[in-house]
């Protein structure tokens, strides 16, 4: 299937966020987590709101993002810089399509096998779901280093590299626990970064 390319500026989203308030130079240990059982995958659900960009060797993409989780179900807007819908990603009981702002509809088995078939690269939700709140996902051995507040820096899991560059200063609750969320993210992978800012978040039932 043809790549739908949304080549857009990468800047601005790209300065978003400020100074990274985290850095490498402050691991005070990392941490090694070996995959535990199917049962403890458990997740929050939330509604996001925020900016990302993507970079590829060969094009990128920059705009806003709407995010609803639900019990490992997904519903995604991919918004352009002016708000403008650019793709809707929907996964649910029925299975996996998104749908373009000229209203094509497209299938996969995966959200990321369908945003590596539409956009020509892809959006890494297994894990993203888990590390959006600075969790690594426990079904896969990970890498974290964390800070002398206990404070997790990186996860390097399933060949990326998640930096966790500012969080909230107020706390989210996750599984019914007050837990301070992450607020810009980037994430690298060979030949592609995402940096991700959240605006909003918000639990839901």
């Amino acid at each position: 299937m043809q790549n739908v390319s949304y080549s857009m500026v990468l800047s601005t989203i790209l300065l978003l966020g400020g100074c990274a308030s985290l850095e490498k130079h402050n691991v005070a240990k990392t941490i090694i987590l070996e995959p535990e059982a199917a049962e403890t995958r458990v997740l929050a659900n939330f509604d996001l709101v925020g900016r990302i960009s993507v970079k590829t060797s060969n094009d990128g993409f920059s705009g806003g993002i709407r995010w609803q989780h639900r019990n490992h179900f997904h519903h995604l807007l991919m918004l352009s810089p002016i708000g403008q819908v650019v793709a809707q990603i929907e996964q649910n009981d029925q299975g996996i399509q998104l749908i373009t702002s000229d209203q094509k509809v497209y299938y996969a088995t995966s959200i990321e096998d369908l945003t590596e078939q539409v956009f020509g690269w892809r959006l890494p939700i297994t894990g993203l779901e888990y590390w959006i709140m600075g969790r690594a996902n426990p079904l896969i051995i990970a890498e974290i280093d964390m800070d002398h507040n206990d404070r997790v820096i990186a996860i390097r899991q399933d060949g990326w590299e998640i930096t966790y560059l500012d969080y909230f200063s107020r706390a989210v609750l996750d599984h019914n626990e007050a837990k301070i969320a992450p607020r810009i993210i980037e994430l690298n992978y060979p030949n592609l970064k995402l940096k991700l800012v959240i605006d909003n978040w918000k639990n839901i039932n």
